[in-house]
């Protein structure tokens, strides 16, 4: 019996549904840049005001779940330095959406899936 993985959701669905998650749970989010709406990958960019941003990148796991890599490293960064990640990354994937969530306490509204 082989495995496949479950199907993927749309990445527009999964945007909007994410964007609703948020403003249900009270945290600021909007998506900054809409990409392709079947198939482009994700950054999300948690904003921490004086403690800094981190951008997550989507990928994928062995199982085909979707996962997230911490992008601009472990430790939160300055935005000037998140937003050229950002920059430089839509350039090199125009189908690329960009949503940024703002949260002191670093929430976000869903779970990452951090490999």
């Amino acid at each position: 019996m082989s495995h496949h993985p479950e199907p993927r959701l749309k990445t527009k669905t999964w945007v909007q549904a994410s964007v609703r998650r948020a403003d249900i749970e009270g945290l600021a989010v909007f998506v900054a840049r809409s990409g392709d709406p079947d198939a482009g990958s994700v950054l999300v960019k948690l904003n921490r005001f004086e403690d800094g941003c981190v951008v997550y990148s989507q990928t994928y796991d062995d199982a085909g779940q979707r996962a997230w890599v911490a992008a601009t490293g472990e430790e939160p960064v300055e935005e000037k330095t998140a937003d050229a990640y950002v920059a430089r990354t839509v350039e090199f994937d125009p189908d690329l959406w960009v949503i940024e969530v703002e949260d002191r306490d670093g929430r976000l509204p869903f779970e990452i899936n951090l490999i």
